[in-house]
């Protein structure tokens, strides 16, 4: 898959180790930036995350900001684009798996660079079960969200 990632100035010092992770899994990088730890704002490298997901350019998306939830917030803004937070594996994963989140989300003074090589191969590895067979109930869900776009 194709990946795009993207920072402010707050995840910056882990974007390098979420380019690692998501290479290691045997992905490509789409990097939008930021490039250095100057102060920038979140909404303007979310954009360019979402818009390449919404293209189709990218198959997801992972952006870092401070906390996570300014980046989810305006990502989530953004028409088919599904994003959350996740400091778990767990979460990574089943956002994706029941959910079909295509943006991860994590917080650069939340978390550190071992949790990242976990978080990020659990969120690229799950795979949207509401295509098979018995996902029915997955796809049910991800309409009735889908019908709340506006």
């Amino acid at each position: 898959m194709k990946i795009a990632v993207g920072c402010d100035h707050g995840g910056f010092p882990l974007k390098d180790v979420v380019v690692e992770a998501v290479q290691a899994a045997g992905h490509e990088v789409i990097d939008v930036g930021t490039f250095s730890a100057e102060a920038v704002d979140f909404p303007d490298f979310v954009k360019k995350v979402g818009e390449k997901v919404q293209s189709g350019e990218t198959e997801r998306g992972i952006l870092i900001c401070g906390s996570g939830i300014g980046a989810a917030i305006a990502a989530n803004k953004m028409k088919g684009i599904y994003a959350s937070i996740c400091h778990d594996t767990y979460s990574a994963a089943q956002g994706v798996q029941h959910d079909a989140m295509n943006v991860l989300c994590m917080g650069g003074r939340v978390i550190g660079p071992e949790l990242v090589k976990v978080l990020v191969p659990a969120f690229l590895g799950a795979q949207y079960l509401g295509v098979d067979k018995n996902g029915e109930r997955f796809a049910r869900r991800v309409a009735k969200i889908k019908a709340l776009e506006s």
